[in-house]
Formats: C-alpha cells, sequence, structure tokens
C-alpha cells in the first residue's frame, strides 16, 4: 500500500460490481507520456484517504480490511443488505404463522375433514379435544385455530349429513322400485332403535343398499314399529304408482306384524334367519346337545388356560398341523357350533395329544376327551350341516339379488335332509327337526307366487326346474298378467303425453298467418305410390306384446348359477324393454335382513360405553354417514 501527496484520479466502478465496498473505492487512472489516459484494473483508490490497494481477480477482500483498519465508521450497504433480507424471511415467516380465519376456504376444509374423520372412522366428537390430536394438527398447519367440540356436533358434522343426504335423494328418487329391510336394536342406553336400509338398482344394473334412518322408539312393540316404518316411506318418497314396497325382516312377531301395520308388504323374512332357528331345533337333539357342551368345555379350557394353550401349539408343530385355534362357538349361532366342531376335528390329533401331556392332565379336571362314537357324530354333523353353512354364507352377499334364490335354496336343503339308511339316529333325528322346521317357512300362497316371480326374473334359476310343469306356467302366466297390467299403464301415459302435445301443434297452426304448401311428390311416388303403397303398422295390443316378450326370454339360454344375474339383465334390457323394468322391482328385494343386522355392530362401535350420552338425532347421523357417505 503507497499513499500519494497528490490525490490521484479516480475511475468510478461499473455497475456490474454491485458490492458496498465500492462506494468507497475506485480504480486508478494512469497518463502515458504520449498523454494517453489508461484505467489500472489491477489498482484501486480508497476515496476517503487516497491510499493504493491492491485488487486481483475480483476480490474484495483487501478493500474491505482497509476499512475496517482505517476507517471503521464506514458501512457498506453489505450489512444493511443483510438485515434486510433477515427482515424480509421474518416477515414472510410470521405471514405464515397468521391465523387463518374461520371462514377462509383452508380453514373449511380442515373442518370438513376433521368431521369426516370423525363419522367415518366413528371417533368420539371429544377427539378434537385431546391433546395428541391437536398436536398433530399444529404440526401440520399451524395457522389453523381448531373450533370447539360444538363447532362439529352443532355444525361440521350436520352439515355432512346433509349434503350426504341431498346426494342419496336424488338416487333413490330415481329408481323405479325400492325394497326395504329393517330390524330393532337397543343401545347401552338401554334405548330403543329401529334402523331402515333400502335396497334399490341403479341405471348402471348395480344393486345398491343404503341406510336411511334410526329412530328412536318408545319400544320395540308393534305399534311403534310400523310408526318408524311408515315415517321412513314417507320422508323419503319411497311409494311409486303400482309397485309394492316389499320389506324383508326376521321372524320376530312384532317387526312382522309391524309391516302389515304399516301398510307395506309383502313381508319376507330372513333366509338366513329362518336357516338358524332351522338348524338350532336340529342342534337341540340331546345326544347333539351333550356333544356339543362337552366339546365347548374342551375348548374353553385351551382358550383360558395359558400352560394348556403353549402345550396344545408344541403339538401342533410336531403333529405338523396348522397353528389355528379352537373356535367357541356362540350358542345362539348355530354356523359358529359348525365352525368349532370343525375346527375341532381338524385340529384332534393336537387336542388329542395335548390333553395326555401331564403338565395339562393336573389342569383339565372333570373335562373328558370325545369318545369315538361323539367323535363319528361330530363328523356326520358337519357334512349334514355343510349345505346350511354354504347357503348362510351365500345368501349374505348383497351385490346380488338374493330372494330369487329363496324357494331354490329351500328346496335344495330339504333334499339334503333326506332320510339315509347310513345315518345313526342321532342324525335322523337331526334332519328331522330341521326338515320340520323349514318346510311351514314361506307356506303362505301369496308369498310363494311373489317369490316365484323373483325366481323366475333371475336368469340363473328362469327354467324353474324345481317346480313342476302346472306350477311353472302358472308363474309365467301371472308374470304375464302383471306385465299386461304395466304396458297398458305405460301406453295409457304415452297416449296422454301424445294428445298434449297434438294440441299444443294444432294451437300453434291455428296462429299461423299462412298453411304450409302441399307436399310435392317424387317421380317414384307417382309412378309405384298407389300400387306398393305401403300400409299403416297395426298397433299391438298389450297382452300381445307381454306374451312375446315372456316367450322370448323363456326361449333364452340361462346362465351359470355363479353369474352375476344383473349385468345379464344389463345386456339384454333393450330385447325386454317392459319385462327388464318388471325385473328392477323383483330382483331388488334382499333374501336376508342382514344389511340392518350390520348395522347393529356399527351402533356398538358408536354409541360405546364413553359414549352413551349420544343424543338419537347423533345416533342417526353417525350412523347414516358410516354407512353412506363416500370419500371422492
Amino acid at each position: 500500500m503507497a499513499t500519494a501527496s497528490v490525490p490521484p484520479e479516480v475511475e468510478p466502478p461499473p455497475p456490474s460490481l454491485k458490492s458496498g465496498v465500492w462506494n468507497f473505492f475506485g480504480f486508478r487512472v494512469k497518463y502515458h507520456p504520449d498523454g494517453k489516459r489508461v484505467v489500472d484494473k489491477t489498482t484501486t483508490v480508497c476515496r476517503m484517504c487516497h491510499a493504493m490497494v491492491n485488487y486481483i481477480g475480483g476480490n474484495t477482500t483487501n478493500m474491505n480490511a482497509h476499512l475496517r483498519r482505517h476507517h471503521p465508521s464506514a458501512k457498506t450497504s453489505e450489512g444493511s443488505q443483510k438485515q434486510q433480507q433477515t427482515h424480509m424471511l421474518q416477515t414472510l415467516s410470521e405471514s405464515f404463522r397468521q391465523p387463518l380465519a374461520h371462514d377462509s376456504k383452508r380453514a373449511k376444509e380442515i373442518d370438513r375433514a376433521i368431521a369426516t374423520f370423525i363419522a367415518v372412522d366413528m371417533r368420539p366428537f371429544s377427539v378434537v379435544e385431546n391433546t395428541g390430536f391437536r398436536e398433530m394438527l399444529r404440526v401440520l398447519e399451524p395457522r389453523y385455530s381448531i373450533p370447539s367440540r360444538t363447532h362439529f356436533t352443532d355444525i361440521a358434522v350436520p352439515a355432512l349429513y346433509k349434503e350426504t343426504k341431498a346426494k342419496l335423494e336424488t338416487a333413490v328418487s330415481a329408481a323405479p322400485a325400492v325394497a326395504l329391510t329393517s330390524d330393532g336394536w337397543t343401545s347401552r342406553a338401554t334405548q330403543s332403535y329401529l334402523t331402515v336400509t333400502a335396497h334399490y338398482i341403479d341405471p348402471e344394473w348395480q344393486m345398491k343398499n343404503c341406510v336411511l334412518q334410526t329412530r328412536l322408539v318408545e319400544s320395540h312393540a308393534t305399534d311403534d314399529l310400523a310408526k318408524g316404518l311408515s315415517e321412513a316411506v314417507e320422508d323419503w318418497k319411497l311409494v311409486r304408482p303400482n309397485v309394492t314396497i316389499s320389506v324383508t325382516t326376521d321372524n320376530a312377531k312384532n317387526i312382522v306384524n309391524a309391516v302389515t301395520a304399516a301398510g307395506l308388504g309383502p313381508q319376507i323374512g330372513c333366509f338366513a334367519h329362518t336357516i338358524n332357528i332351522a338348524a338350532q331345533k336340529g342342534m337341540a337333539v340331546q345326544k347333539v346337545s351333550h356333544l356339543l357342551a362337552k366339546m365347548r368345555r374342551i375348548v374353553s379350557f385351551f382358550h383360558r388356560s395359558t400352560t394348556g394353550c403353549n402345550v396344545f401349539m408344541k403339538k401342533q408343530q410336531l403333529l405338523q398341523l396348522s397353528g389355528k385355534k379352537l373356535i367357541q362357538d356362540v350358542p345362539t349361532r348355530w354356523n359358529s357350533s359348525h365352525d368349532m366342531m370343525e375346527r375341532y376335528l381338524e385340529q384332534q390329533a393336537a387336542v388329542y395329544a395335548a390333553m395326555a401331556d401331564n403338565t395339562v392332565k393336573k389342569s383339565m379336571k372333570n373335562i373328558q376327551n370325545l369318545t369315538q362314537e361323539e367323535h363319528a357324530l361330530a363328523e356326520n354333523l358337519v357334512t349334514v350341516m355343510k349345505t346350511l353353512k354354504t347357503v348362510t354364507v351365500m345368501m349374505c352377499e348383497a351385490s346380488s339379488p338374493t330372494a330369487s334364490m329363496i324357494l331354490p335354496l329351500k328346496m335344495n336343503i330339504l333334499n339334503s335332509m333326506a332320510q339315509s339308511g347310513d345315518d345313526s339316529p342321532a342324525v335322523r333325528d337331526v334332519k328331522k327337526n330341521i326338515r320340520e322346521d323349514l318346510e311351514k317357512r314361506y307356506a303362505d300362497p301369496a308369498l310363494q307366487n311373489y317369490l316365484h316371480k323373483c325366481t323366475a326374473l333371475d336368469p340363473r334359476f328362469k327354467s324353474l326346474r324345481h317346480l313342476d310343469n302346472v306350477t311353472q306356467l302358472r308363474v309365467y302366466g301371472a308374470l304375464t298378467t302383471e306385465l299386461v297390467l304395466s304396458i297398458e299403464q305405460d301406453q295409457a301415459a304415452g297416449t296422454t303425453e301424445t294428445a298434449t302435445s297434438a294440441e299444443t301443434q294444432a294451437a300453434n297452426s291455428s296462429d299461423s298467418p299462412s298453411a304450409s304448401p302441399p307436399e310435392k311428390k317424387s317421380a317414384m311416388k307417382e309412378l309405384f305410390g298407389e300400387l306398393f303403397m305401403s300400409q299403416e303398422p297395426r298397433t299391438r295390443s298389450a297382452a300381445e306384446v307381454a306374451e312375446e316378450e315372456i316367450n322370448l326370454y323363456r326361449l333364452a339360454d340361462c346362465i351359470p348359477t355363479d353369474d352375476n344375474p344383473l349385468r345379464w339383465w344389463k345386456e339384454h334390457h333393450s330385447l325386454y324393454p317392459h319385462l327388464s323394468k318388471l325385473a328392477q322391482c323383483y330382483l331388488v328385494v334382499p333374501g336376508t335382513s342382514v344389511p340392518s343386522e350390520r348395522v347393529f355392530s356399527t351402533a356398538g362401535d358408536i354409541v360405546t360405553a364413553s359414549r352413551s350420552v349420544l343424543s338419537a338425532e347423533h345416533v342417526d347421523i353417525l350412523i347414516f354417514l358410516k354407512k353412506n357417505m363416500e370419500i371422492e
């Protein structure tokens, strides 16, 4: 560094050099002997003390060091720029910490998401007050201030209910026919409820089911249940001209009578419930009851004893059996007894080996193994009950028609319960009890006729091979009669519309100032019009149209029994335009009340012990949203 007595000439730095140090420095200017001016880019001059500082490769370190050493009061703009940038970042960060307005789009979206979480995942309203839940929201969206519990109970969740109900009302109102299932249940707070579920076929021929409402009733007496059913039909506007509203329920007298009292019907007994009652009658045979009690004690021991359970698992490994646990049955559910026997027989070698183990014998007091005769009886019972088990599982399928299968399956079960010479006395008694109970079910002639129509309109069973020829003709004759009435009503409605349209056209033509010119005939019409004049098509009667569609339908091949009949109707409804409408009215009927009974488990998860004080309105809303809301 050198100083000059005479201030040197300084060249200002170019605009491209933006460091704050250039506010105090410039480039040194030299002059050649010939007078030529030259800017020295290797040396900078301090404007304050005229000191010269080396400048190499764009490095400003030397200039900054000079200012710090000789001019500490000089402040470059870099510090202020950094402060300004820091301030801007702080401002931006603070803007993200500003709380969201409750009516902002983002806040409303989060409110809706929380309401959906409560309804669909069956969470209590108090979850919004839980520390962990609030901390999660704080991390995900610090700007969001979660509203109080009452906001969700009174505003957010009811808003979801209204939105979902509006969509469902549109879908249900477009259905040509709606069938119902219904049943009553009691909450933990000993309050009586009635749940009504609806079933309909959408325009794409897909079976749909939904919960319409869950209402608090005074009791499960017939009058109260009938009132609840009537309210559901009225509130949802389910009545259709000349279309019945079938109701599928269990076989309890109160709900059966309530359907009639409400002016609905036909009432169809749940086939799964019917099978359960018949199977329970079979299981009530003394030897069978004794066998189940004995097996139940053995299974219960291995469930509650840790020593027995450990020995049992070791024996399974030694015998190379699957590690499945024994099944404990529920006496009121015959299929659980079937599953218990089936699993016991599957694991019998491990059971015998475990019971013979010395460590287990000490704990198994008054528990005896099955005798050879009892073991044989269990095997025979599993075989006998196999058909009932298969039917029960199949009837619980909700995506395809099931009422059409009731009578064919009833016939199939009765045939499987026929006596055989190889049957033991106990097995004969089981079969006899099941047959006697099942034969009296669905015996009402009007109900039989209705179910026969359901079967006939199912392309899997339309041949009606389970019926004699006379009954087949009678069923299709009844279908033809009903189809004629339906066609006549359609024709009457079409005639009314045509007459109205003609009157409108006549009124419009009378108002026109001039009539249209006569139609000009073509050459072909001039030459051949009289000779080959086309005849007006003859209007066919409703009976002719109905008979033609019925005959065409009966001539078509049956589809495999494991195919979906609704898919067949979707592909062929244009061939049977009138009969397909009738099919929608009959195939929509469920053969079981399982959809309503499934609500019980949902209700049990919603009306828990800690939430037993939920109002009836909130119970209705939460069950409705759980069963009907679709998350897009």
